[in-house]
Parts: C-alpha cells; structure tokens; sequence
C-alpha cells in the first residue's frame, strides 16, 4: 500500500517552489515532480528582504501569505500531475523560503510562506516550521537533509558524499562503515553569489551552464581574501545562509580591494571560491571519499562542474540522477520524509550534523480540510 507524502521547498538561490510527491511505504520513490518559477519581480522583493539591513514586518507579512498560496499551488500542481486527490495524500512537508538563519546563540531561523494557507487551500495536512525544534535542542538548524541522504544513498563499504549546491552548498559525508556517524556541514557559498553577480551584470538570473565564468581567469588576489574568511576555517558542525554570504558581503570583498576589477573575472572567481571551498572540505573532512553526489542547481553548471572534478583529482563525481533521482528533486523530498517523521513522531535531525544536544521531531502540524482545492 503506498503512502504518498509531499515534499515542497524553495531554497537560498530564490528561483521557485520545487514540489515532489514521493511513496514513502518503502525506499522513496519519486511520483511526480513540478516547479513553480518565482516571477522576476517577487525575487526582487524577496531579495530585498533577505538581504536588506532593516527588517519590513508589513512587507514580510504579506510576503508570508503570498507565499503560502504560492506553495499551495506548487503543491497542487505536483497532485494534478500525479493524479491523486488531496485525500490520497498524507501530508505535504513545507521547507518554507528562508529570509534569515541565525545559526550561532541565541539561534533562529525564519522560513515565510503561511502554512496555514498551505493546509487550507490544497486541503491536505501540512508540516512545517522544521528547523527551530532542533536549535531549541542546541543544534544549528541546518543542515536537515543528511538524514535523508543516509536512508537514499547509504551503501556499506563504500565512502560516499552527497554534496548539494543551492544558494548555499553542503556536504553529507556518508561512511562505508555502518558504526561510523553520518557527518555534515555547510561549506558556504554555492550558486548566490554567482547568481547575485549574474543578476546585476547580465541582467540574467543566473549565469547558464557557467559559460561566462568559464570565459575569464580567477583572480587569485581576491579569491584568498575570500578564503580567509572566518566562515572557512571554523570546525563542524556549522552552518550558514545567503543572509551571511550576502550582496553586502561580496561588495566588501571588492571593495577591499582598492583596484580595478575585471566583472567577468570576479564570476570565474566567486565559482572558484564555491569548488575551492568545497573541496576543502571533503580533503579535511572526508579524505577517504570514493564518490561525490552530486544534487541542486549547481549539478547542471559545467564550468563548477568541471573544475570541481579538477580539484578532486580521483574522486568519482556523478550526479544524483545516476541514482535514480534527479538533482532538483531531492530537497523537496526529503521534506516529504521530514513530514512522514514528524507524524510518525520519529525524529527528523542527525545531532552528528547539526549539533544538536539529541534527536528531537521537527516541526509543526497543521491539520488538513479534506476539501477539494480551489
């Protein structure tokens, strides 16, 4: 018999709702997936929020609903394609957007996007607010989806790493050996800043398939000022978000500089802190790794992609999608495994990732109407 959960998550690069409705009776098994682009507009305002330095509670306020029936939709959509009723559906897990992340004490961390509305409009029950019940156990939050990484991608006796790069990038380090931990950590900057700088000299939202990074040369002058921030040598567990890797944050970087600066150089750069950074991890953190998986948006640019395996030399580096679940499916999937936990009152966090003093159950329920959507 199955049990269809709905996983729906909106992540640091800001670009839409990814929805999955995923069969959690045994190994996950993707149904259907959709996505719901952000308007150019709504990202501009989302952005301002982020990033701004004075929080607008009105403006938040209807962000927060506007958000919500947003993702209800996402999540309509992904049942349509599916072709089940809200009935048919357990429960639907929402990730929310997140506008900040505090992860060091006293913790916090704010996701929008009314699950009330969620819960209302689609009909389905709904689990949300899925990161302060960790940090109220002293964890950081973040990253949740380790957890799930472990149930997909887990194999005994080979070393394996599901690194994820949104906004933000992480790695799962997940052992061969089955009485070691699973690990994880933030490493920092994924896709956000590329896609800040595309945004701003492109006129694009991103920078496809990296080409115009690939078109210039890393400044090496700029990238060690990056590296030497704090961020990168701090131990795990940690964590970290677009609110500390910001706009602001790169125009200090530059501005440090007291020099001319070639735009199309700064990409190559900010793409090279990502796989540097990255690969400074796994190297200190996971020496012994034989594969990479590879999940979120940052799998489909080539010029990361192609310099990453560079810098990792041996290390097989293969994309989720090899194993049966396509890079841009599986934060909204585990999402839909973090609701199934949540109602199962089985804990959803790994302490080993987070820091959190002991396993706890995440989020809030928010009972579903039982009625046809809107």
């Amino acid at each position: 018999m199955t049990e269809l959960y709905i996983g729906l998550m909106s992540g640091t690069s800001m670009d839409g709702v990814d929805a999955a409705l995923v069969d959690l009776s045994g190994k996950p098994q993707l149904l259907a997936a959709a996505h719901i682009p952000y308007t150019t507009e709504l990202r501009k305002r989302l952005n301002e929020l982020a990033h701004g330095t004075n929080d607008e509670l009105a403006k938040m306020a209807r962000l927060d609903a506007e958000l919500g029936a947003l993702f209800a939709q996402a999540a309509i959509a992904v049942m349509e394609k599916g072709k089940v009723r809200p009935r048919q559906v357990i429960a639907i897990g929402s990730h929310g957007q997140t506008i900040r992340h505090y992860p060091e004490p006293p913790a916090s961390s704010l996701q929008i996007g009314d699950p009330n509305l969620i819960a209302t409009i689609s009909g389905v029950t709904t689990v949300a607010d899925l990161r302060r019940r960790d940090m109220a156990a002293g964890g950081q939050g973040a990253p949740l989806a380790p957890a799930f990484h472990e149930l997909a991608f887990r194999v005994r006796g080979r070393n394996r790493i599901v690194l994820n790069i949104g906004g933000v990038a992480n790695i799962t380090v997940l052992p061969g050996n089955s009485a070691l931990p699973v690990t994880g950590f933030d490493t920092g900057p994924g896709n956000a800043l590329m896609d800040r700088w595309a945004e701003k000299h492109l006129k694009r939202p991103m920078d496809e398939d990296g080409r115009w990074a690939a078109s210039g040369q890393v400044d090496e002058r700029l990238l060690a000022r990056m590296l030497s921030d704090p961020y990168f040598s701090l131990p795990p567990p940690k964590s970290t978000g677009t609110s500390y890797f910001s706009p602001a944050w790169l125009e200090h970087q530059l501005h440090c500089e007291k020099r001319r600066l070639i735009r199309k150089n700064v990409q190559t750069t900010l793409c090279e802190l990502t796989t540097r950074s990255i690969a400074d991890a796994i190297t200190k953190h996971a020496p012994d790794t034989a594969e990479v998986l590879v999940c979120g948006g940052g799998a489909y640019n080539l010029a990361l992609m192609f310099r990453l395996q560079m810098l990792l030399g041996g290390i097989a580096i293969k994309s989720t999608e090899d194993y049966g679940i396509a890079p841009t499916h599986i934060e909204a999937m585990t999402f839909a495994w973090l609701a199934q936990q949540t109602l199962a009152n089985q804990p959803g966090n790994l302490p080993s990732v987070t820091g959190a003093e002991r396993a706890v159950v995440l989020g809030v329920i928010y009972p579903g109407e039982n009625k046809k959507p809107r």
